[in-house]
């Protein structure tokens, strides 16, 4: 039975492949450069760059798009919604620093542009039941896929339901409130281990005592550019904490150790 939903692990972000019946929708890439693995990664997974019909960023911060130009040069059709049309070269400077890591602007005369009250529209296209929802609150161009038949979510970064109390009154908890109204069983993040809300599954597992040291190891590994699969056999750490503290700590520029911590809620441990 062909999966709705493939995890492509190949990098420090999340990517996924929702396959439908006529093509695949592949929601973000990675850095650029990271092609080569990407391919790697669809090819043990028995899919194929050709079965990707649509790419769709969850925000153009560059974890996310670093590739969105390469995969459009190989006949991927970038779609984006309205309200990230003035983001799409939010990255360029970033990358422009980084010289030697292939990255390609995006040309935007080849992106196709969609309204997302119109999503359902062209998410038919591909044979999958579902809509892009405009979820600001980590960025101002966050969106989130909605899957009609599993009930689930992929929502990039948008911060992880057990640290929604942090969150109360602003932009991201107004985002959760109107995606919770939907009852998804599942949700998938860029940077934090997969929920299944029915199973009570939306906590990380520490599996250490001494979690403040765990954490500071972890970082530094981050900063290194571990893979999580590598800094779970250097620490031994649940793959999910160690997704949930690399997410927290890329996505929370300057945050300290006792930081990650308290956004994960993790105290006396």
């Amino acid at each position: 039975m062909i999966k709705t939903v493939t995890l492509i692990r190949y990098g420090a972000t999340n990517t996924y492949l929702v396959s439908g019946k006529s093509g695949c929708l592949l929601f973000d890439t990675g850095w650029a450069g990271t092609f080569p693995l990407l391919c790697k990664a669809l090819g043990e997974e028995k899919l194929r760059l050709q079965d990707i019909k649509f790419l769709l960023i969850s925000h153009f911060h560059p974890d996310h798009m670093g590739l969105a130009q390469q995969l459009a040069n190989e006949g991927v059709t970038i779609i984006a919604a309205q309200q990230q049309r003035d983001f799409l070269h939010f990255s360029d400077e970033i990358f422009a620093r980084q010289s030697g890591c292939g990255f390609l602007p995006i040309d935007d005369t080849a992106v196709r542009f969609f309204d997302t009250d119109k999503s359902r529209e062209l998410l038919k296209e591909l044979g999958i039941s579902g809509e892009v929802i405009h979820t600001p609150g980590h960025s101002d161009d966050s969106i989130s896929v909605w899957l009609d038949d599993e009930r689930a979510l992929l929502v990039g970064d948008l911060p992880p339901l057990y640290e929604l109390e942090l969150h109360k009154g602003t932009l991201v908890g107004q985002s959760w409130e109107r995606m919770l109204a939907l009852k998804p069983k599942t949700v998938y993040y860029a940077h934090a281990k997969t929920a299944e809300l029915e199973k009570g599954g939306n906590a990380p597992v520490l599996q250490t005592d001494d979690s403040y040291a765990l954490v500071k190891k972890i970082v530094k590994l981050v900063d290194k550019g571990f893979t999580a699969d590598r800094i779970q056999q250097r620490t031994g750490a649940d793959i999910g904490f160690i997704s949930d503290v690399s997410r927290i700590y890329v996505t929370h520029p300057g945050v300290s150790i006792q930081g990650i911590l308290d956004r994960l809620e993790i105290k006396d441990m």
